[in-house]
C-alpha cells in the first residue's frame, strides 16, 4: 500500500460575468463573450499564477468617445485603445475581480486592418482582457511569453489560429 495521498483535482474556477453594452455590437452576444472568458479563466486557473477559485468580472463594450475618455483618464493616452483592463486582485475568499473595457469600433477597425475575422479578433481581445483581470501582464519578456502562450492555447480551443503568427 502506497503512502502517497491522492491529490484532489483542482476545481474549475467559477465565472460570474456581467456584460454591458454601451455600444451595440450584435456579433458579440453575452453567451459568446462568456464562452471566450471561460476558456481564458480555466487556463489561467490551471496555470496557477494567481490563486483564485472564482472570478467576478465585468466586460463593457464601448464606443470611441468612452474608449478615448477612459484611456486618457487612466493611462494618459489621448486615443481609444482596443482593450483596457482594471485588475482588482484576489480577495481572501479566493475571488478575483476585474473590469474589462473593449472599444467596439477599434476592435472592428483592427480586424479589418489585420485581415482577421472580426470574431477571431474579438475572442483574442476578450481572452487577453480576462487574463489581465486575473493577474497576468506583459511588462517583461518572460511574463509576456507566459500570457501569450495562454492566449494561444485558449484561442486554439476555439479553432482560432495563433494571433501572434504573422501570415
Amino acid at each position: 500500500m502506497s503512502n502517497k495521498r491522492a491529490m484532489p483535482k483542482q476545481a474549475a474556477a467559477v465565472l460570474s460575468l456581467s456584460v454591458q453594452y454601451a455600444a451595440a455590437e450584435p456579433r458579440l452576444p453575452r453567451w459568446r463573450l462568456r464562452r471566450w472568458a471561460s476558456y481564458a479563466l480555466q487556463l489561467a486557473a490551471a496555470d496557477g499564477l494567481a490563486d483564485f477559485a472564482r472570478a467576478e468580472l465585468s466586460l463593457r463594450l464601448v464606443g470611441l468617445a468612452e474608449g478615448r475618455k477612459l484611456n486618457h483618464g487612466f493611462r494618459a493616452r489621448d486615443y481609444a485603445t482596443n482593450v483596457l483592463t482594471f485588475e482588482y486582485g484576489v480577495d481572501p475568499e479566493g475571488t478575483a475581480r476585474g473590469d474589462i473595457i473593449i472599444c467596439a469600433p477599434v476592435l472592428a477597425r483592427e480586424a479589418r486592418e489585420q485581415r482577421k475575422p472580426f470574431l477571431h479578433h474579438a475572442a483574442h481581445l476578450t481572452v487577453h482582457g480576462v487574463l489581465h483581470a486575473v493577474g497576468y501582464d506583459h511588462l517583461n519578456k518572460r511574463d509576456a511569453q507566459r500570457m501569450e502562450n495562454l492566449e494561444i492555447q485558449a484561442l486554439a480551443r476555439m479553432g482560432i489560429a495563433d494571433p501572434y503568427t504573422i501570415a
